[in-house]
C-alpha cells in the first residue's frame, strides 16, 4: 500500500469547483472530485498553520493546551510511527514555517525530507543593504506599533529579495516542491510501503504568481501589483480590493496546475489501484468577507474554519461520490495509520475515515474548533456556536516542554514566570511546564467580551444573522463541556468561558 497527501495553506473551499466556486476554471479540482469523495462537513480543529501541522502528526487538538509550537517529546508523530512500522515517509515543502524556532522538529519525524525556501519573506536570499520597499502590500499604518511595523517591514522587503530570483515558473517555490514530489513518485511507485507528503505554503499569503495565470482570468494592467493583504479590516478601496482577489484567484490557477501533475502521475503509473491519495488544507481565509481579510483577527467564519476535503481510498474504491460525515484535521492520522494497518495510539482522538469513505459512516457528533486563547467554537453540521472568552477569565498558559514561538524561543522573561505542572492524560507521564499566556487572542477582542454567537448554518451559510435558541446553546455548551473533558482540557478553561 502506498500513499499520497497533498497539502495546501489557506485554501478557500467556496473558490473551488464542486464547492461552489465559479470565478476560475480549476480543471483538475474538478477532475480531482470525479476521482474522489468530497467532504461536505470538513472542519479544522486547531489554528493556524503550525497547530494543524502538529495535529496532522498527532491527531489530537492542539489549541487547548497551547499555541503555535513544535512538536512535543510527548507527542505520537504519524509519519514517525509509519516508519518504525516499516513505512518510508518523505514530505516534500515550501513551508518555511517548518525551519524556524517554532516548527523545527516536524521535518526530521519523516524519513526524508525537502524544503525549498522563499515563501512570505523567508530570510533566505541575501543583501547586507538596505532591502527593497514592497510595492505588493498595503503601506504599515503608522499607527500599529513599533515592532509589529518594524517585523513587517522586514518580511515585506525579505520577500521582494526573494521573489527577484524567481525567473520562469520552475523557480518558484510551489513548482519545486511538486516537482519533487512527483519525481519521487515517479522514482518508487513500483516499490511498496511508503507515504509521501506534497506540502506547499500557497495559496497562502503573498499571492505571488506567475503573469502567465494572472493573464488566464483578467488582464494584468487592470488589477494593480496589491496581493499581500493585512491582517485587518478591510479599509481598501474597489480597484485595491479586486487586485487581492485577483491575483488570489490567479494563484489557485497555479495550484491546480500543481495538482494537474499529480493526478496525471497517478493516472500515468496506474496509482489509483493501490495508492490513496488526501488532498487538504489546513484553514480557509477571509477575502473580505464580513468586512475582514485573513485569518484570526475575527470570529472563526466559515470562510476561514470550513474546509475543502477529497480523499481515494483505493480499500473502497468510492469516487465522485459527497459525504456529510463531520469530519475534522484531527482524523487525518488515524485515518494514514489504518490504512497502512498501523495501531492507532491511545492518545490520538481523531477517527480513521476509511468507512466513513466507503459508506458515510458517522465519527463524532460535534467539532469543537479555534485559536489558543481565544474564541471557543463548536458545530454540529446544522448550527454552530461561538463563544468568547470572558473579561475575567483565569491566567492562561502554554503548557509544554518545547518553549518556541513561532520565530523565537520563549523569552527569559516568559519563563521566570513558569510553573512546573502535573502530566496531562496524553503527556506519557511527563510533567510539563506551564507558561503564562496573554488570556485574549485577538480572535477573542473582536468580539465583546463573554459573548456568544449562534448561527443555522443551513438557512444562514454566510452567518449574516445570529439567532436565539435556548434550547440549542445549551446543547452545544454541553457539547463543548464534554470535548474539553474527553481532550483533558486545563482546568482554567472551564472557567473562561460562559458556560
Amino acid at each position: 500500500m502506498k500513499a499520497v497527501m497533498v497539502m495546501y495553506d489557506s485554501l478557500r473551499r467556496m473558490d473551488l469547483p464542486g464547492y461552489g466556486g465559479k470565478e476560475i476554471e480549476l480543471p483538475n479540482f474538478k477532475r480531482l472530485a470525479e476521482h474522489t469523495v468530497v467532504f461536505d462537513n470538513s472542519y479544522v480543529c486547531s489554528m493556524p498553520c503550525m497547530p494543524a501541522r502538529r495535529e496532522i502528526h498527532t491527531g489530537r487538538a492542539n489549541f487547548l493546551h497551547r499555541s503555535w509550537g513544535p512538536l512535543e517529546p510527548f507527542d505520537d508523530s504519524m509519519p514517525e510511527i509509519l516508519k518504525q512500522n516499516g513505512i518510508y515517509t518523505r514530505i516534500v515543502t515550501d513551508h518555511n514555517h517548518y525551519v524556524e524556532d517554532g516548527g523545527g522538529t516536524y521535518l526530521p519525524r519523516y524519513s526524508t525530507w525537502e524544503c525549498n525556501r522563499g515563501q512570505e519573506g523567508d530570510p533566505w536570499q541575501a543583501s547586507a543593504g538596505p532591502l527593497p520597499v514592497s510595492t505588493h502590500s498595503n503601506p504599515i499604518s503608522e499607527n500599529a506599533p513599533e515592532a509589529f511595523r518594524k517585523m513587517h517591514g522586514r518580511m515585506h522587503g525579505q520577500d521582494m529579495l526573494n521573489r527577484a530570483s524567481y525567473h520562469d515558473i520552475p523557480d518558484y517555490p510551489q513548482a519545486k516542491t511538486f516537482a519533487q514530489g512527483v519525481d519521487f513518485i515517479e522514482k518508487n511507485y513500483q516499490f511498496d510501503n511508503w507515504f509521501i507528503q506534497i506540502e506547499t505554503f500557497d495559496p497562502h499569503e503573498p499571492f505571488d504568481t506567475p503573469d502567465s495565470y494572472i493573464s488566464r482570468i483578467c488582464d494584468p494592467d487592470t488589477i494593480g501589483e496589491l496581493d499581500w493583504p493585512p491582517y485587518a479590516p478591510v479599509t481598501e478601496t474597489e480597484e485595491e480590493i479586486r487586485s487581492f482577489r485577483m491575483h488570489y484567484l490567479a494563484l489557485l490557477g497555479f495550484c491546480d496546475d500543481s495538482l494537474g501533475k499529480v493526478l496525471d502521475c497517478f493516472d500515468k503509473n496506474d496509482l489509483w489501484k493501490d495508492t490513496m491519495l488526501i488532498v487538504n488544507t489546513d484553514h480557509g481565509y477571509m477575502l473580505g468577507e464580513h468586512g475582514w481579510w485573513s485569518k484570526g483577527m475575527m470570529p472563526d467564519y466559515q470562510e476561514v474554519v470550513h474546509t475543502p476535503l477529497y480523499i481515494w481510498d483505493p480499500r473502497s474504491g468510492a469516487m465522485n461520490q459527497r459525504r456529510s460525515t463531520l469530519v475534522q484535521t484531527i482524523d487525518l492520522a488515524p485515518t494514514l495509520l489504518d490504512f497502512f494497518g498501523v495501531t492507532i495510539p491511545k492518545d490520538m482522538i481523531g477517527k480513521p475515515l476509511g468507512k466513513t469513505v466507503e459508506c458515510d459512516e458517522a465519527v463524532r457528533e460535534y467539532a469543537l474548533f479555534g485559536f489558543h486563547g481565544g474564541t471557543l467554537n463548536v458545530t454540529d453540521g446544522r448550527y454552530k456556536l461561538m463563544l468568547a472568552i470572558k473579561e475575567d477569565a483565569p491566567q492562561g498558559y502554554d503548557y509544554t516542554l518545547m518553549p518556541t514561538h513561532m520565530r523565537a524561543r520563549f523569552s527569559v522573561n516568559e519563563l521566570q514566570k513558569a510553573e512546573w505542572r502535573d502530566p496531562f492524560s496524553f503527556t506519557k507521564g511527563c510533567n510539563v511546564i506551564a507558561v503564562p499566556t496573554p488570556n485574549k487572542y485577538p480572535a477573542g477582542n473582536v468580539l465583546r467580551p463573554g459573548c456568544e454567537l449562534l448561527f443555522d448554518l443551513e438557512n444562514d451559510p454566510e452567518e449574516m444573522h445570529p439567532i436565539n435558541d435556548e434550547a440549542v446553546t445549551k446543547r452545544l455548551k454541553q457539547a463543548i463541556l464534554d470535548l474539553l473533558k474527553e481532550n483533558d482540557a486545563p482546568a482554567e478553561l472551564y472557567d473562561s468561558y460562559n458556560f
